[in-house]
């Protein structure tokens, strides 16, 4: 049996639009927290993760983040990265094609591009797990998760959705360890969520950046130049 360590399989840097976090930070600071892997599920691209993987490729998986026409799916070993925008089951069957674990983001959260009962009953065929913690989610819409999950016989993900360094570790999974999607099916199985429900003050990372990156595109600098340094 291969060792047990700790993910967190929802993680923002700076590739995403509300992020300011550089791939760097996070890498140290999952070094720094005891994390076996660092899972990067930017919005809507693959840059930054795939960047990283280079320079880390025993620690680092490749994931993403989709809006889709609907609400949100989280996949973990992407190869290719997925546009926003597309129907859900477009968005699934392009995910199942190149082989990558898939999961649904915070499904009980309203205010969050969140999926309804039924569209989740409708997709279980495409489904490796749906997200039953989020850190950045109420206890009780995290608790429903769980309840869906439970009833459907459904793996399922867990994670911070760190927008900022300091969130990254929050809640995650601890597994045996996996480096392919297979692996990681194999591996959810035994699995158990570890850690508590962010603070509410931590959203000011998500909307820090967006301000941020707002005023960089007003002033012509690069996307977070003034800014990542100092937040990370």
């Amino acid at each position: 049996m291969n060792k047990l360590i700790k993910a967190d399989f929802h993680v923002h840097s700076i590739a995403s639009w509300d992020s300011l976090s550089k791939g760097e930070a996070l890498y140290r600071r999952a070094k720094r927290i005891g994390l076996g892997k660092l899972i990067l599920t930017d919005h809507n691209t693959i840059s930054e993760a795939i960047r990283l993987q280079k320079m880390y490729p025993d620690f680092v998986i490749v994931g993403e983040e989709i809006l889709t026409s609907r609400a949100e799916i989280l996949a973990i070993f992407v190869k290719e990265e997925i546009p926003k925008d597309i129907e859900p089951v477009e968005a699934l069957k392009r995910l199942r094609d190149q082989g990558a674990f898939i999961s649904l983001s915070h499904p009980y959260a309203p205010m969050r591009f969140h999926w309804t009962e039924e569209e989740m009953e409708k997709f279980l065929p495409w489904l490796d797990a749906i997200e039953i913690a989020n850190a950045r989610c109420m206890p009780e819409m995290n608790h429903l998760a769980m309840k869906f999950a439970a009833y459907h016989g459904l793996r399922g993900t867990a994670g911070s959705d760190a927008h900022g360094v300091p969130e990254l570790g929050a809640m995650g999974l601890e597994l045996p360890d996996f480096n392919t999607a297979d692996e990681l099916r194999e591996a959810i199985k035994t699995s158990k969520v570890f850690g508590n429900e962010s603070p509410f003050w931590v959203r000011k990372y998500s909307r820090g950046a967006v301000f941020r990156k707002a005023l960089d595109r007003e002033l012509g600098f690069a996307t977070g130049s003034l800014w990542a340094d100092a937040a990370n």
